[in-house]
């Protein structure tokens, strides 16, 4: 088996690709290791000292490490942690897997708007997101603002704001005239 890594705009970010599906559906974010414990493999990855965040995509694993961990010192631990992982046969979520493959229903009378920025942020934004090793979830829009998370190798991110404001927002803007701003939010 060979992992790949990629770099991301998150310095303190890297993403793994095993060659295999991650998960079928959506994407799992784990920022402490009690929340890894429905995924045998976010466990095996948070048993690597330094690291701080494990999120699933499709097809890669990012690993966010702390400040004073430098990535040579890790980098073959967690490689060998997720090749352990696949070659076990294990799952890689036990039980009902925690994945966000989407967004909450929004009825009233911004229902037509919302459903335009979901499918923006479907087609348009988390195919680039997710190329970078992170995904971003709808929040809610009110009053012109939507709200948004950043999560994987976007949560943090230095970059973040700049995508944000930049690159959603002018984008969203652009399509539908009642969005005036994107906020982030925290999970």
């Amino acid at each position: 088996m060979f992992i790949q890594t990629e770099s991301t705009p998150n310095p303190a970010t890297l993403k793994f690709l095993p060659g295999q599906t991650v998960l079928d559906a959506g994407t799992a974010d784990f920022t402490t290791p009690e929340a890894a414990e429905k995924s045998p493999l976010a466990k095996r990855v948070f048993a690597v000292g330094g690291v701080t965040a494990v999120f699933f995509g499709g097809d890669f694993v990012t690993v966010t490490k702390d400040d004073a961990t430098d990535w040579d010192h890790i980098k073959p631990a967690i490689l060998g942690a997720i090749m352990e992982h696949f070659q076990s046969g294990a799952a890689v979520m036990e039980g009902e897997a925690n994945t966000q493959a989407g967004h909450a229903a929004h009825d009233g009378p911004d229902g037509d708007i919302v459903d335009q920025i979901k499918e923006l942020l479907d087609t348009r934004v988390r195919p680039a997101v997710a190329q970078d090793g992170g995904d971003i979830t709808f929040y809610g829009f009110d009053k012109g603002v939507v709200y948004l998370h950043m999560q994987g190798a976007c949560a943090g991110c230095p970059s973040s704001t700049l995508t944000l404001k930049m690159g959603i927002e002018n984008l969203l803007r652009h399509y539908i005239p009642e969005v005036l701003e994107v906020r982030p939010v925290a999970a």
